[in-house]
């Protein structure tokens, strides 16, 4: 028997795997095939999950760090060791190469590892005294229940970024994964589960419409923390639900980064970093370049050479070790992507190479030139293969566009220039800056994640991620 069928239709609550009347199937997107049927949790079982997690944060607050990561160090080995299962679960709902979903479950397994290590650090300060009577120290504690979200094109790394320090900080956590990718979250409960975690600590709720889920837990106060992947707009709506219960929160939302490449570049290699860039899980990241600016002198050349990268880009069925492109996720997906590519061309862009649907849910791996502003696709999250280039004359003209959004999350320059490379990372507003760099938050769980201005609130990652978890207490004692 596989973990997909020990796992389908129910839901892990309480440290117990519950099995609901009500199911959603999850299909595969390279076929459409059936891949489970998964428990479709509601307001009731989201009930018994917040009673759950509450009980246990009295006792799993109160154990010290290092009992706390002895759990975690288990259970980053046991997804380890479960790096193939996880790679063709993450396949199977989501459509990514299998051989990207290794590599997210190496990812998950060391952030999580990473997060146990930093349980054993967790300490607080001594802070003087204008008294000589008094002493003063400063104490970290868990901030309580926490509520996470994750979104479906990193259904684990993005789970690890968020369990990893909770867990870590002794709080409790219940998971609503996203709805085309709770096989990825429930396999990783069973691991838990395996670990020796503690019931209550870690639970999962698989649901179609997260609507009377999270109305039960963002409407009480005892949820603390609030933490979410996913779009804009929906980050908006939670951040004005938390308010009325003055819950933390930490939101990473959209993207639209800009890749710069300046007249300096090494031509081949710039193009090569771009693809990788751009093309990794289909183009379906947050931080997957959405812009593509590039030196005037280079605009032929360069829009060759990006062609050329896109041409050994193999796209077909994701299981196979040698597929770089896989489907995109859904049909919403695919037609927005198909949308914008309609739109660029009807407004003057033309296509270099690419630029057409394949049946099912492939689109080909695209180049567009002569994108100008006013197109769409220079204004919306394209969330899918396709890289639009635009040219520019002036290093302040570069950063001025690139800053030209609401977004702020990832922004990508190439320079040999050194000089050059420091104004200009100083310059963007965004949050992570990769400088000759595609990937580089890439299997970097202490690097702090996270964007400005509408790309969201917080850092995930890091001490910043941990802290994010994490009230100070302050105490002050007069000596007899």
């Amino acid at each position: 028997m596989t973990m997909i069928s020990q796992i389908s239709n129910r839901a892990y609550i309480d440290g117990t795997w519950h099995k609901l009347e009500n199911s959603f199937e999850v299909r595969n997107p390279f076929d459409q095939s059936l891949v489970a049927n998964v428990a479709d949790c509601g307001a009731q079982e989201a009930k018994i999950a917040l009673e759950a997690a509450v009980e246990a944060f009295k006792y799993w607050k109160n154990k010290t760090g290092f009992e706390r990561a002895a759990v975690m160090h288990r259970w980053a080995q046991l997804i380890l060791d479960h790096q193939e299962e996880l790679g063709r679960t993450m396949t199977l709902e989501m459509g990514k190469p299998i051989v990207e979903g290794r590599g997210e479950a190496v990812y998950t397994s060391t952030a999580i590892t990473w997060y146990a290590e930093a349980a054993t650090r967790i300490a607080g300060e001594f802070v003087p005294s204008r008294f000589p009577n008094k002493r003063a120290f400063s104490r970290p504690e868990a901030v309580g229940v926490v509520y996470g979200i994750t979104p479906w094109n990193f259904p684990a790394a993005m789970l690890a970024r968020k369990v990893g320090p909770a867990l870590a900080a002794g709080c409790t956590f219940i998971l609503k994964p996203a709805e085309q990718t709770p096989l990825t979250a429930l396999y990783l409960a069973e691991l838990w589960e395996q670990a020796g975690g503690l019931k209550g600590v870690f639970q999962v709720l698989p649901c179609q419409d997260p609507v009377q889920v999270s109305k039960v837990l963002m409407d009480d106060p005892r949820v603390r923390k609030i933490t979410f992947t996913g779009s804009t707009e929906v980050g908006r709506l939670l951040y004005g639900q938390s308010a009325k219960t003055l819950k933390r929160i930490s939101l990473e939302l959209g993207g639209h980064a800009p890749f710069i490449v300046f007249d300096d570049a090494d031509v081949e290699l710039a193009a090569a970093t771009v693809a990788g860039s751009k093309y990794r899980n289909a183009g379906q990241q947050c931080v997957a370049t959405n812009r593509v600016y590039v030196s005037e002198k280079l605009k032929t050349e360069f829009e060759n050479a990006l062609a050329k990268a896109t041409s050994s880009i193999k796209m077909g069925n994701p299981l196979e070790l040698d597929t770089n492109l896989g489907p995109l996720v859904d049909a919403a997906t695919l037609a927005k992507v198909k949308d914008h590519v309609a739109d660029a061309v009807s407004k003057g862009a033309r296509v270099v190479s690419g630029g057409h649907a394949t049946g099912g849910l492939f689109f080909e791996a695209t180049v567009l030139s002569d994108v100008k502003p006013g197109m769409k696709i220079l204004e919306e999250e394209t969330f899918g293969p396709v890289a639009p280039i635009v040219t520019f004359h002036s290093e302040e003209e570069a950063i001025q566009a690139a800053n030209n959004t609401e977004y702020g999350l990832a922004a990508y320059i190439w320079t040999k220039d050194l000089g050059r490379a420091w104004r200009v990372a100083e310059a963007l507003e965004y949050g992570i800056v990769g400088v000759n760099d595609a990937v580089p938050s890439a299997m970097a769980p202490q690097a702090p994640f996270g964007g400005m201005k509408n790309s969201g609130v917080g850092r995930e990652g890091g001490m910043w991620g941990l802290d994010a978890f994490l009230e100070v207490k302050y105490i002050s004692m007069v000596l007899p």
